[in-house]
């Protein structure tokens, strides 16, 4: 019986291979990579399938995102913090005029400036019928006023009309010594109330100085009346409110006006503080104030360390906004997203506050 186990167990043990010699490792190498086909061959297989499973997964991924982001932007009209960090990277439009696109992110960063002050500063409950109303307004009248800064954009693109970076700061600076704050303490109070960084804030003026500079390089009807109006007043007609007469029955456009004692720090845009420089019965040459409001001629009529009460004759600039309510009454000027059913009637009500 021990044989015959002995035998059985003689039979079991494997085969034993060769030794690996020069001559046969041409003959082991391929009997080694032989056993690795098998597995190779399927691996290879499914990592294919899985790339254009993925693929599909992504473009179906991406379809997806864009019409949610779509359906928030263009039919919810989300205006959450979120809507405007995405509409920061993406350029998406809102609007376009003549070609000229409107992006969202523009339109989304004055509406949620001018709701942060509404809600933080006025109370307003935008819950209420009221709110809603208030809201309804603001938002046609950002929205306006972005695509009147996408217009300028466009013409000064025509005009070559630019604005630097360091005229944006000039003007800060005049507004920081204007109200005797620092830096910080004016970043602080433009964050509280509109919820602006100061680099908003500064695209904001950029924006602001440029509609300025081309309602100023368009508007040649109110250059030539300002030139009129310098002129006769360098040959010795400086009775303001009889010049003003006379020029408006030529046909001229122009307004007189004098609003008595006001203090030097009076933040008008630059007037009181070039009226504030001259002496009593002194007439300014022509300002073009930070208001962008028109042209400007100052006769002061008294004088004090604190205060100033002087007259002026004001050339108003109407071309831009004439040109902008013609596009506007065309239907020159799309708009992607419902706006709310409300008349403006005064051009005034556009501009930024």
């Amino acid at each position: 019986m021990k044989k015959v186990l002995n035998k059985l167990r003689r039979k079991k043990q494997p085969e034993q291979q060769g030794r690996i010699t020069t001559d046969t490792l041409a003959e082991h190498r391929e009997r080694i990579l032989a056993g690795g086909r098998r597995f190779k061959y399927p691996v290879q297989y499914q990592r294919h399938k899985l790339v254009i499973n993925a693929i599909i997964i992504g473009i179906g991924t991406l379809i997806l995102l864009t019409a949610l982001l779509w359906w928030q932007l263009y039919l919810v009209q989300n205006t959450s913090d979120l809507m405007y960090r995405i509409t920061r990277v993406l350029p998406v439009p809102v609007a376009s005029i003549e070609g000229q696109q409107v992006r969202y992110s523009d339109y989304l960063l004055k509406y949620r400036g001018a709701m942060h002050y509404l809600v933080e500063r006025e109370r307003l409950n935008v819950s209420t019928d009221d709110g809603r109303r208030q809201s309804d307004f603001v938002k046609d009248r950002e929205l306006r006023d972005v695509v009147a800064d996408a217009y300028a954009a466009k013409l000064a693109k025509e005009k070559n009309v630019t604005v630097s970076d360091v005229e944006v700061e000039e003007l800060l600076k005049q507004q920081l010594e204007q109200d005797g704050i620092s830096q910080d303490s004016y970043n602080a109070t433009i964050m509280d109330y509109y919820g602006w960084s100061p680099s908003e804030y500064r695209e904001i003026i950029k924006k602001k100085l440029l509609r300025q500079k081309v309602g100023y390089a368009i508007d040649e009807r109110a250059e030539q009346t300002s030139k009129t109006v310098g002129d006769r007043i360098k040959a010795g007609q400086t009775d303001l409110k009889a010049l003003s007469t006379t020029v408006t029955s030529e046909g001229s456009q122009v307004t007189y006006g004098a609003l008595g004692w006001l203090p030097k720090t009076n933040n008008d845009g630059g007037l009181t503080a070039a009226a504030s420089k001259l002496s009593a019965g002194q007439v300014s040459g022509v300002i073009r104030p930070t208001t962008g409001d028109g042209y400007y001629y100052l006769k002061v009529l008294e004088v004090n360390e604190t205060q100033v009460n002087y007259e002026y004759i004001q050339i108003p600039l109407s071309v831009f906004n004439e040109q902008l309510r013609g596009i506007e009454e065309s239907n020159r000027a799309q708009y992607f997203i419902t706006r709310p059913d409300i008349k403006v009637t005064n051009p005034q009500q556009q501009q930024q506050q």
